[in-house]
């Protein structure tokens, strides 16, 4: 057990509680750019290093330890717990996930099997376990939501435009709706099961549904969201829904009960409250910034936290993932000014 003072910043942000100060955490905070995941990566496969507990224990800890970070992240996959459903899936470098038998029918869909966690992913419950033995700040569990998930498993693989994943969609909406209920039903499976291994908050991966029209995801999202969002509620574990692109979807998260809204680059925090967006905030710096001067980069931020802190309940967070290019130092760095800043006034 770890001998630290528990840092609960992010739990307490999460909770519109009162902070010292500004929680931080960014999403890929374990990867490509860490010499030190490298090292791990050139011995195993992305799924092996899942598949060891102790391993992906280590991945997940680094860069709290490396950083300074108020939160840890789970170092898996959103396809993860797809494998055990029965989907032919493999991590492709420089492509992504790759699907070997797409969705294409009814058919399909009801072959997909029922996730056990217990038995098809222990290993991702025994990272969790282990980490809670090691970590001195919140351990995030996370999981895919149904219409990113289902894009790959439709398209076969990464899209730009998702044009079969939303022709199916329209065309045939018995088998979408199916693969809606068959994925809701393993997203909080798989989430509660992580809370239960210890994990202290949940994030929700929508990354891709942004491709769809507020009218469109009110039909055919919204209504498997508000089951896993109220399955979540019950746990009384903190919450987080996170989507690239999605401005346009805000109000449409802030009627779930989540408490959480993930920001991307696009949106600022100002025009999100001024939408009517009343959930805690998380966000929402452009990664791409990670690569700038120091001068820009440290402006946004500032620029960022005087907006996030008008009001309870703000998490410094990138705006998407990591890019490999970026320096472990600058991360360090814009970790210490998050830290140190202090609203003026």
């Amino acid at each position: 057990m770890t001998t630290k003072v528990f840092n609960d910043a992010f739990l307490k942000a999460c909770r519109k509680e009162p902070v010292d100060h500004v929680p931080v955490w960014y999403m890929r905070q374990a990867g490509r750019y860490q010499p030190e995941y490298r090292a791990i990566r050139a011995k195993y496969s992305f799924f092996e290093m899942n598949y060891i507990p102790e391993v992906c224990a280590e991945v997940t800890r680094l860069p709290v330890e490396q950083l300074g970070v108020d939160a840890a992240i789970l170092f898996a996959d959103i396809m993860t717990p797809l494998k055990p459903m029965g989907i032919d899936v493999n991590i492709e470098s420089g492509v992504g996930p790759v699907i070997g038998n797409p969705i294409q029918s009814l058919a399909d869909v009801q072959r997909l099997r029922e996730l056990e966690p217990d038995i098809h992913v222990p290993y991702v419950l025994e990272a969790i376990k282990i980490l809670r033995q090691q970590l001195s700040v919140p351990l995030i569990g996370f999981a895919g939501a149904p219409f990113t998930l289902a894009s790959y498993l439709i398209e076969g693989g990464p899209s730009k435009h998702y044009h079969k994943t939303k022709a199916f969609m329209y065309t045939e909406p018995e088998a979408w709706q199916a693969l809606m209920d068959k994925l809701g039903e393993m997203t909080a499976t798989y989430l509660k099961a992580q809370i239960e291994a210890g994990a202290q908050a949940v994030q929700v991966f929508d990354s891709w549904v942004g491709a769809l029209n507020a009218d469109d995801y009110r039909t055919y999202i919204a209504p498997v969201m508000m089951r896993i969002f109220s399955e979540l509620k019950e746990t009384g574990v903190p919450t987080i829904y996170f989507g690239v692109g999605a401005g346009h979807l805000l109000l449409e998260w802030n009627r779930l009960p989540v408490d959480v809204v993930g920001l991307d680059w696009r949106t600022s925090i100002s025009t999100a409250r001024k939408m009517g967006v009343t959930k805690v905030l998380q966000g929402n710096l452009d990664p791409t910034l990670l690569l700038a001067p120091w001068e820009k980069l440290e402006a946004k931020a500032r620029e960022i936290l005087e907006e996030g802190t008008r009001s309870p309940g703000f998490i410094f967070n990138l705006g998407h993932g990591i890019f490999p290019d970026a320096r472990v130092e600058t991360l360090q760095k814009l970790t210490k000014l998050v830290h140190s800043y202090k609203r003026e006034g």
